[in-house]
């Protein structure tokens, strides 16, 4: 994908729903010491109980479903619950999948109730829920839309059958910028550490991302790195870090520091940038670095400690956001690489430009330049995770 492809991109339709994200992220700065999910929570969804009385509640991370400015509520959540009569709570707790799963972790090996009924973790991440058996499989005739999801996403390693996990949204990761103080743009690694973003860098805090990166600049298949090849990019970022070029290792709040002016140049996700170049009539650009850039998808799983009448609620829901016509209406707004079938002809009809959006539905050429970290042992991702994290210096 090219950068002026993209920017163009970036500044057709939506603009009214992209204006809705400031002022929301405005809401959630004046709320002081209550939680957003403690927020969202006071105020958020109503509707009717639902099958068993319960209502349903999903954990999802920043920004990621289509939200009205108005209403300050959630245009197809809404319609879900009106349509099902489910109540439906729905929390902004995510900030990275490690902190995430260390809150929860606990009350899952204690098999008590973890505050949500269905949750988003990344791949990764979803794998070890489930190769630690804290998840439950789908029932397959309460989720008959799952057969809309796309055959590159139908079958992971991790659940070859996607019994217990459907992707969410796809996230592509690459370079973001500001465009004033890196006006030729950011396509390669040296362009990330030119002189002018010395000490201004943000890398994620998915090691994936950033050392996927990373690792693709050096010349490494990311699908068959080896331990050797990973360390030698977990030092090269350490070596950045104490040489003064990177700021910060961080989750979501990277955006922040790129609004802020703290940082001009990032290790950063496709749908944030667009986000932020729309928020900011093009002041951020982003691409897909010319050695590859990363993807990988957030995914639904449900908890084994939900109850089954929250199961089958969020069974339901699941069903409902692969209505093709319901995830173009959502990936019209948050802009990560949708997963369902058909959402492209309905896209069409929402916006037709923003049908060609290669942040939405990517083409073959660009997703040949994007791969999927490899899967890692039970010992790799301890040992590598522990290094990424020494590194950061955490």
């Amino acid at each position: 994908m090219t950068t002026q492809n993209s920017h163009d991109e970036i500044q057709s339709g939506l603009k009214d729903l992209i204006s809705a994200k400031v002022s929301r992220r405005g809401v959630f700065a004046g709320i002081g010491g209550l939680s957003a999910a403690a927020f969202l929570a006071s105020c958020g969804s109503g509707g009717g109980s639902g099958s068993g009385g319960e209502a349903l509640r999903w954990g999802n991370w920043p920004l990621y479903l289509d939200f009205d400015e108005k209403t300050k509520k959630y245009p197809t959540l809404e319609a879900f619950i009106k349509k099902s009569g489910i109540e439906t709570k729905y929390f902004e707790d995510y900030n990275d999948n490690d902190e995430f799963f260390g809150k929860v972790q606990a009350q899952l090996k204690l098999k008590k109730d973890i505050g949500y009924d269905i949750v988003t973790p990344t791949d990764w991440m979803a794998a070890r829920w489930i190769r630690l058996g804290y998840t439950q499989k789908f029932d397959g005739a309460n989720i008959p839309n799952a057969s809309n999801v796309l055959d590159t996403l139908a079958s992971p390693s991790y659940d070859p059958s996607r019994e217990q996990t459907l992707p969410w949204q796809g996230i592509m990761s690459g370079f973001g910028w500001n465009t004033a103080k890196n006006p030729k743009g950011i396509r390669t690694l040296d362009d990330l550490f030119a002189p002018q973003n010395k000490g201004k860098i943000v890398v994620l805090t998915e090691l994936r991302d950033t050392i996927g990166v990373i690792l693709l600049a050096q010349g490494v298949d990311v699908t068959k790195v080896t331990e050797n090849q990973y360390m030698n990019a977990v030092d090269f970022m350490a070596k950045k870090i104490s040489d003064g070029w990177i700021r910060g290792v961080k989750g979501n709040e990277y955006a922040e520091d790129l609004t802020s002016g703290d940082a001009t140049a990032v290790i950063g996700w496709s749908g944030d940038m667009f986000i932020l170049a729309s928020e900011n009539e093009g002041k951020f650009d982003f691409a897909i670095p010319e050695s590859g850039g990363t993807i990988s998808g957030d995914n639904f799983v449900i908890p084994y400690t939900a109850t089954a009448n929250a199961k089958k609620n969020a069974e339901a829901m699941i069903n409902y956001y692969y209505e093709p016509a319901v995830a173009a209406e959502v990936a019209a707004y948050v802009n990560y690489v949708c997963p369902v079938k058909g959402a492209q002809a309905e896209m069409e009809k929402i916006d037709p430009e923003l049908a060609k959006s290669e942040y939405i539905f990517p083409t073959e050429k660009t997703m040949a330049n994007l791969h999927v970290f490899r899967a890692l042992t039970t010992e790799e991702e301890t040992s590598w995770t522990e290094a990424f994290q020494k590194a950061a210096g955490n």
